[in-house]
């Protein structure tokens, strides 16, 4: 299935196989910011916030990295995973000079995560990026929010996820 979602005035297609609410997340390994692999199962028993966007060298994906770093990642047994189509050293460079250490950070470098996932960009200038996806899996692996965010620039709703957790 294919999606559309706006970015600054163009549309684009998505891969769009999201994950689905009230099953089991799929599988992912991704890219630490030491270049170490990033597994589903790294988080067995945690929630999980998985907060993709494109790259975040940009403003809204840096707004959302630094606001689910206040609100998400000051849960108890919650992790937020910020995953983007970055190399790991610009996540962490970013997050480093933010201050940012309630957050981790994972690349789809070496992955099959943006197929995986259906966040990938398929079309336009930008493809092979990742759209703007927030999933939120529970402490038994199971998704239980899924918003795919139409307008690339528009940051997600964060009380959407907060409220499931």
């Amino acid at each position: 299935m294919t999606l559309q979602i706006g970015w600054r005035g163009e549309l684009v297609d998505v891969k769009g196989n999201l994950p689905v609410v009230d099953e089991k997340a799929p599988d992912f390994t991704l890219t630490a910011d030491d270049l170490t692999e990033i597994t589903l199962a790294d988080f067995a028993g945690q929630n999980l916030v998985l907060n993709i966007f494109p790259s975040i060298d940009t403003p809204t994906c840096a707004t959302s990295t630094r606001r689910f770093n206040e609100e998400l990642a000051s849960l108890e047994n919650t992790t937020v995973l910020c995953v983007s189509a970055d190399l790991p050293f610009a996540q962490k460079r970013f997050c480093g000079s933010e201050g940012l250490e309630r957050v981790k950070t994972a690349s789809t470098f070496r992955s099959t995560f943006a197929d995986d996932y259906g966040v990938r960009v398929l079309t336009g200038m930008r493809r092979g990026l990742t759209a703007r996806v927030v999933v939120v899996i529970d402490t038994g692996g199971v998704v239980r929010h899924v918003e795919l965010v139409k307008e690339v620039s528009t940051e997600p709703d964060y009380q959407a996820a907060l409220a499931v957790l």
